[in-house]
């Protein structure tokens, strides 16, 4: 699947959202094909050794549940299990009752997760998952396998409905919670779909699990540094909702790629150039891109001239 923000080299997706050079807060949904619902690229290994760390390091930060979600966990890993084995025959295989990653070399078991599924399941793909369940406040965070954050933390967010957990993204109230809330009420099963978002950052790390808000150190940013300095963090979120518990599975994986990458394809870097120029103050706030913008924009020139 290739589309107007994806590049791929090397066999490694490569997502632009901002190649439009447009800027608008909105859902931005695309119908997803279900056999593209995971990717697996030559990162897996390294992705999921750093997510083995995290559980070593802080597992209470990666990995949380309300009471009540097993059975839509459980929905998720068979979902999972099966879309695995079928899709990537090659590097999953099922016996004896146990799940065989050959990438990776692991078994699990699946019966040694019985009291958390959802923790195996964020074991097996690159994808962090969260679980979306109905309730009376609508849909609220259930369960979380969170290994790779981008700003916030899964405790502040657990247990809390659509509304609440998206409070802090300016203009959120007025302009997405009544699309987000039909879209939720309206997804089926069988039409799953995807967005993407991104942001900059001064770092490669894949976990940035904390909501302080000034998330960049402009120090050292310079037209002549940018490039090594920064790079291009973008999430590729997909909704699916689970025909059995009819909860929603929001998955969510992470591509960084440093800003230099843009000195091959100059028409993304014009898009991110003109797309920097509609961010409205507060979002550009929200987004830690005040502290960078002028050195950025004045790469992005050099780049596009």
């Amino acid at each position: 699947m290739i589309d107007s923000d994806i590049r791929c080299q090397e066999n490694k997706r490569i997502y632009f959202p901002f190649s439009t050079g447009q800027w608008r807060l909105s859902l931005g949904l695309k119908a997803l094909q279900l056999e593209d619902w995971i990717q697996i690229d030559q990162e897996f290994v390294p992705y999921l050794q750093r997510k083995a760390e995290l559980r070593v390091e802080r597992y209470a930060d990666v990995f949380a549940s309300t009471p009540g979600s097993e059975a839509a966990q459980q929905e998720v890993l068979d979902l999972l299990l099966d879309h695995l084995t079928q899709r990537f025959p090659a590097y999953f295989h099922l016996t004896a009752g146990a799940i065989v990653n050959r990438l990776t070399q692991e078994t699990w078991h699946p019966t040694d997760f019985a009291a958390a599924p959802l923790d195996l399941a964020g074991r097996l793909v690159q994808e962090d998952l969260c679980l979306m369940l109905p309730s009376e406040e609508g849909y609220i965070l259930g369960t979380a396998s969170l290994s790779f954050p981008s700003y916030w933390r899964l405790h502040d967010k657990l247990g809390r409905a659509i509304a609440p957990i998206h409070e802090p993204v300016p203009g959120y109230a007025p302009q997405l919670q009544n699309p987000v809330n039909v879209y939720f009420d309206r997804l089926r099963p069988e039409s799953p779909g995807y967005r993407t978002n991104w942001s900059i950052t001064d770092t490669p790390e894949l976990y940035l699990g904390s909501n302080h808000t000034e998330r960049i150190d402009p120090a050292g940013v310079t037209i002549e540094t940018a490039g090594e300095k920064l790079w291009i963090r973008v999430e590729r979120q997909t909704l699916r909702r689970l025909p059995l518990t009819q909860a929603i599975l929001f998955t969510i994986r992470i591509y960084v790629y440093p800003l230099s990458l843009l000195e091959q394809y100059p028409a993304a870097a014009v898009g991110l150039k003109t797309t920097l120029d509609q961010i409205p103050p507060d979002m550009q706030l929200y987004k830690s891109l005040t502290p960078i913008r002028d050195p950025l924009k004045r790469y992005l020139e050099e780049l596009t001239r």
